[in-house]
């Protein structure tokens, strides 16, 4: 019973990380044979806004910039950071990283009671927000409880070209625009890069809290969205009930493995030592050389904006030289 609970609340979670029922742009099935993927650098300038309408059609509109942003999915807290802003609260852990805030200063940033699943309305609204981010599969049952005390903008990033999107939009709507188009130029120069230098070796994202474990694909998990373009990454989506066996990975001769360690209230120990006692997990290749990387979840599953997708691109791309 105990571990069935476990699955129930790590696939509510997990169904937020992911990032829905999508189908990245470009997948390697897409591209002619031996066609490498090339990101355009270029910047279009952002205008500012008062009405935005976002990568999945939802259209954002606000009285006046909005200062006091709420954030209940670490997108948000991603975006924020890269506007120069700081949320009125927060239920992500993001902002600790060093490449964010940091500790002591994330630290100051109130917390959302309630968790990532079930933020507390009276809370956010305690902030006096005059924007609350949320994501939509996940927050979207807030709306109605939110209407007319403050707006919410849902989100849904399925790949990086959704994260830009909706930097943007939040740049135009709080008027930050060159430093939405400066993090934007960033990113994309950043990817080019990676794009050049695309490793041969096969690579895998894994995610979990414990021996059952998931696969970043394409289309539904951003962070694995970008892996096709800096190494051999043979993982296609399988729908949200889909996943991969330790005999498939085995059989991929995985070169490098990044593992996310999903905490659901409280750390028990890093996803790679659990599937360690799997007798298949020894025989995979990256194990076997040494090539197992745990990687911040924080960044990896949850971020998905363009500061955590750099992070992402500069770890992933040191590991697979």
């Amino acid at each position: 019973m105990a571990r069935t609970l476990r699955r129930w609340v790590a696939a509510a979670v997990l169904g937020a990380l992911i990032t829905g029922c999508g189908t990245a742009a470009t997948t390697d099935e897409d591209r002619k044979a031996g066609e490498r993927p090339k990101t355009d650098v270029s910047v279009r300038p952002v205008t500012a806004a008062r009405q935005i309408t976002d990568p999945h059609g939802h259209t954002v509109t606000t009285k006046a910039p909005p200062r006091r942003i709420v954030c209940l999915v670490a997108l948000c807290d991603d975006m924020l950071t890269e506007l120069g802003l700081t949320p009125a609260a927060t239920n992500s852990g993001l902002l600790a990283h060093p490449r964010f805030l940091g500790k002591e200063a994330a630290a100051r940033v109130p917390v959302v009671p309630g968790g990532f699943i079930a933020p507390e309305t009276e809370a956010i609204l305690s902030h006096r927000p005059d924007l609350v981010i949320g994501l939509e599969d996940t927050h979207g049952k807030l709306a109605p409880a939110l209407e007319g005390a403050t707006v919410f903008w849902p989100v849904q990033p399925r790949r990086w070209q959704d994260s830009v999107g909706y930097l943007r939009g939040l740049a135009a709507l709080t008027g930050r625009t060159a430093q939405g188009e400066a993090a934007e130029r960033a990113f994309r120069a950043r990817l080019a890069a990676a794009e050049r230098s695309r490793s041969d070796r096969t690579a895998l994202i894994i995610f979990g809290s414990d021996e059952n474990f998931g696969v970043a694909t394409p289309g539904r998990d951003v962070a694995g969205g970008l892996m096709p373009a800096l190494a051999d990454y043979p993982w296609k989506d399988r729908g949200v009930e889909g996943t991969y066996s330790m005999e498939e990975i085995l059989a991929r001769d995985v070169d490098v493995l990044f593992v996310e360690t999903l905490s659901f209230g409280g750390s028990d120990g890093k996803l790679s030592e659990k599937l360690a006692k799997n007798p298949l997990w020894s025989r995979i290749p990256a194990v076997r050389e040494g090539a197992v990387h745990e990687v911040d979840a924080e960044v990896w599953a949850k971020g998905r904006g363009t500061r955590s997708l750099g992070i992402v691109l500069d770890e992933a791309t040191a590991a697979l030289k």
